[in-house]
């Protein structure tokens, strides 16, 4: 990770961490490096969600891709998978998408796609942070090399489209809730379901620049359980603020992970030879649960760090066609390039209907071990988790615990702190063995 760039893009408050001159920056750099670099006009595409700040880095980054001599096409107010997906079919040379997903409100985020439709190399984010500091410069576009901003909500409908198109079956009569997260599927998500014959149920889709994320959508699940057993419906699908993550409700009002998620569309793909090498590919922090499940049926996996970025990079090395996150990061390789909220809820609906099976019935072969996570405050991250006394006391809680459940000892990303996690049979076993840990990493002096 860079200075300001992390796996999420550059992320932070708007105008505290993430200021309008870095989105100017960022514009300025991409229309020189795609365009006039090459010595071409180049096209890059734009989208965002619906936070108020989102409008101003929009305009900002069009400040700068234009006057570097790009072409600015507008998506308006869209889904991050929507970028990634009509970048690269509509040959654009890179999407950048204004959001930061599940965050509240006030913080904002600017994501960047190469012309695939993948995550910006770690090369081209280090060369923009150059720029950002000032360690080299970028000549402005005059006369007719100027660029232009063009209108593309085009673009938006031919997504919608695009899902609508992945869909196998007519969705009739089905009752399918859906909470939209006052955010950036708020009209995208209902266009597909209704377009498919879905009897379509919405709530927070009233966006006011404010709202996103706050009480509402996958974060707050809460509310569509409520609801799809207050309103008798078949299934409920939840988004985050950009819709890049779906978590699931079945008809009796129990949430369905992106655990479940892999499970259960893996377990399809088996069934009918399309799940190549016979893998799912999981983060660390999948639920023991799920390993368990996807054991009984024969399915081997893939770890990889937290983050659908690494999930993407084992799919690009392996082949392996369906990977993603707890947290409802779903990547389906042979479609799209990056986690699709939409895509993933029509891909339940397929199994669904395809097995003549409800939610509850598809999800309950993956039962959820109890888990306890602790975060610590280390005064060096690296000095506590290479302690060989820790790593003897985790070695000794692993065989505890045997096959029986699993201890998971790691850095955070982005905080000063070593994240200790117990699965067990029970939620005492859980805490008894992340505090035995806990107690080694106080006493060796690493705590703050």
């Amino acid at each position: 990770m860079g200075k300001y760039f992390g796996t999420e893009g550059f992320r932070g408050e708007a105008n505290q961490t993430l200021t309008f001159e870095h989105a100017i920056q960022i514009g300025r750099f991409l229309g020189w490096y795609y365009g006039a670099r090459q010595n071409k006009k180049c096209k890059i595409v734009i989208g965002k969600d619906t936070r108020r700040s989102s409008y101003m880095f929009e305009y900002a980054l069009c400040t700068g891709l234009v006057a570097s001599g790009a072409d600015a096409y507008i998506m308006h107010v869209t889904t991050t998978p929507s970028v990634a997906y009509i970048t690269r079919v509509d040959d654009f040379d890179c999407g950048i998408m204004i959001s930061a997903s599940h965050n509240p409100y006030y913080d904002n985020g600017i994501k960047l796609f190469n012309g695939q439709g993948e995550k910006m190399p770690e090369e081209t984010i280090l060369e923009i942070e150059d720029y950002i500091d000032g360690k080299t410069e970028v000549p402005v576009a005059e006369r007719d090399a100027i660029g232009r901003t063009v209108d593309y909500v085009s673009g938006r409908n031919r997504y919608i489209g695009h899902l609508i198109s992945m869909s196998k079956y007519g969705f009739k009569d089905v009752k399918v809730g859906l909470d939209v997260a006052n955010g950036a599927s708020w009209q995208i998500a209902k266009a597909v379901f209704d377009a498919l014959g879905a009897k379509t149920y919405v709530i927070n889709d009233a966006p006011d620049g404010y709202n996103i994320n706050t009480d509402c959508g996958s974060t707050h699940i809460e509310h569509l359980q409520k609801y799809v057993v207050d309103n008798g419906l078949d299934v409920g699908f939840a988004f985050d603020g950009d819709a890049d993550r779906c978590l699931a409700v079945d008809e009796k009002g129990n949430v369905v992970t992106g655990d479940h998620t892999l499970y259960i569309y893996g377990l399809y793909m088996k069934e009918r030879g399309k799940l190549l090498n016979n893998k799912v590919v999981t983060t660390v922090m999948s639920n023991f649960g799920l390993y368990k499940a996807l054991d009984k049926v024969g399915i081997d996996y893939d770890k990889t760090k937290v983050g659908d970025k690494y999930v993407y990079e084992n799919m690009v090395q392996t082949g392996n066609r369906i990977g993603g996150e707890q947290s409802g990061h779903i990547i389906f390789s042979k479609y799209e390039t990056t986690g699709d909220g939409i895509l993933t809820a029509l891909k339940l609906m397929e199994v669904m209907l395809a097995r003549g099976k409800s939610m509850s019935e598809l999800a309950a072969p993956v039962v959820f071990y109890p888990q306890v996570l602790k975060n610590v405050r280390v005064k060096s991250k690296p000095e506590a988790q290479n302690d060989p006394d820790v790593q003897a006391a985790v070695k000794a809680v692993s065989e505890a615990l045997g096959e029986d459940g699993r201890i998971l000892v790691r850095e955070s990303g982005t905080e000063p702190v070593i994240r200790v996690m117990v699965e067990a049979g029970s939620d005492e076993i859980c805490e008894k063995y992340v505090d035995q840990v806990i107690e080694v990493i106080k006493s060796k002096g690493h705590m703050e």
